[in-house]
C-alpha cells in the first residue's frame, strides 16, 4: 500500500508529523495541508502531547516548499477555485501553527524552502542542523515571499529580510540561527538522540544538544545589506549595490537582474507593508495576492524555468503590475 504523505504518530510526549514525500523533497500538496492541520487540531487539548515535533523524510529536505508545478498546472488550465483553496488551507494551516498553545518544535535537515519555512518559522523551536539550507526563493518564479513571510522578515535584524525575501538567497542552518528564522543549531548525528529525548522529556530536550555558532556568514556583509535593501524601491536598491563597488554587490546585483523584475517590485511593497501588519493580515494580504500573480505570464514561465523544463532560462515581460491592479 501507498505511504501516507504525512505519518502521524504519538511518542511519548509528543505528537511526531513525518512529512513523507522524500521524492519530491516533502514538497507540501493540499493533502498534506490537510494532514496537518488535522493532526494539530486532535492534538491541540489532549492532556497526553505536550509537544508537537515535525520533520522530513528522506536524506535531502526538510521541506522544499509547496507543490508549485502542481499551482502552474491549475493557473493554465484556468482552475483558479483549486488555486484558491490551495493557498486558502495552507496559509490557515500556518496560522494554526502560530496560535499552537504546546511547543511546536521543526527539527530542520537538508532544504526548507518556501512552504517548508511556513510549517517551521511559526512554531516557537526551529532546530537547524550544519545540513540545512534556508531559502525563500520565489521571486525566481515571478511568485513573492508568503506563507506569512512577510510577517517574519520585516522583523529579522536589519535589513536582512528584505535581503532575503528579494535575492532568494540561501542561508545555512547556523547562519538562520542567526538571521532568526532558526533558534537552535544541533549537529545532524545528535538528530536521533535528540528525537528519543523529545519524546521522553518534551521540548525542553532541546537545550541540551544546542550546539555554539559559528561565525555568521553574512557578517561581513551586514552594514551593506542595511545600507543597500533599506532604499525605498528596487530601483534605488538596485543603483545602491551599483555603487558599492565590491564583488559581493557586483554579484547580488546580477543575481536581482535574473529575477522576474515584476515579482522584485510586488516583493519589495507586501515585504515593506508587512513590517506594519500583524500576522494574520499579512496572510491576507498574500491571499489576495497570490490569487492575482498566480495569474501573470512571468508566474507561468517562471515555474516553467526553474521546476518543469528545469533550464533556468526564464524570459520575464517587462515590469508590470499584478493583473487586476494595473
Amino acid at each position: 500500500m501507498t505511504e501516507p504523505s504525512v505519518v502521524t504518530t504519538v511518542q511519548g510526549r509528543i505528537g511526531h508529523l513525518l512529512l513523507n514525500r522524500p521524492r519530491a523533497l516533502n514538497a507540501l500538496d493540499q493533502d498534506m495541508i490537510r494532514a496537518i492541520a488535522q493532526a494539530l487540531t486532535a492534538w491541540r487539548d489532549d492532556p497526553a502531547i505536550h509537544a508537537v515535533v515535525i520533520e522530513g523524510a528522506g536524506d535531502r529536505a526538510f521541506c522544499a516548499g509547496g507543490d508549485i508545478r502542481a499551482v502552474r498546472d491549475a493557473a493554465i488550465a484556468g482552475e483558479h477555485g483549486m488555486i484558491r483553496d490551495f493557498f486558502v488551507e495552507e496559509y490557515a494551516m500556518n496560522a494554526q501553527i502560530a496560535a499552537f498553545p504546546k511547543p511546536y518544535v521543526a527539527l530542520i535537515d537538508g532544504f526548507c524552502m518556501g512552504g517548508g519555512i511556513g510549517v517551521s518559522v511559526h512554531g516557537q523551536i526551529r532546530v537547524a542542523t550544519e545540513g540545512a539550507q534556508f531559502a525563500m526563493p520565489e521571486t525566481a518564479i515571478a511568485l513573492f515571499p508568503d506563507i506569512g513571510a512577510t510577517y517574519v522578515l520585516p522583523r529579522l535584524p536589519g535589513q536582512l529580510g528584505m535581503y532575503l525575501g528579494l535575492t532568494g538567497a540561501r542561508l545555512t542552518g547556523a547562519d538562520a540561527v542567526h538571521a532568526g528564522l532558526a533558534t537552535h543549531y544541533v549537529l545532524r548525528a545528535a538528530l536521533p538522540a535528540l528525537r528519543t529525548d523529545l519524546a521522553e522529556q518534551g521540548a525542553a530536550a532541546v537545550a541540551a544538544y544546542a550546539q555554539a555558532l559559528p561565525a555568521f556568514s553574512l557578517a561581513p556583509h551586514r552594514a551593506a545589506i542595511d545600507r543597500c535593501f533599506g532604499q525605498d524601491s528596487v530601483e534605488s536598491i538596485e543603483q545602491a549595490l551599483a555603487a558599492e563597488g565590491t564583488a559581493w554587490a557586483d554579484e547580488t546585483l546580477a543575481g536581482l537582474r535574473r529575477m522576474s523584475p515584476s515579482s522584485l517590485r510586488w516583493s519589495f511593497d507586501i515585504i515593506r507593508a508587512g513590517a506594519t501588519r500583524e500576522l494574520a493580515a499579512c496572510l491576507e494580504a498574500e491571499l489576495d495576492l497570490v490569487l492575482l500573480v498566480t495569474r501573470h505570464a512571468d508566474f507561468i514561465e517562471g515555474v516553467r524555468a526553474m521546476v518543469v523544463d528545469k533550464d533556468r532560462k526564464p524570459v520575464w515581460g517587462p515590469v508590470s503590475g499584478v493583473p487586476g491592479r494595473g
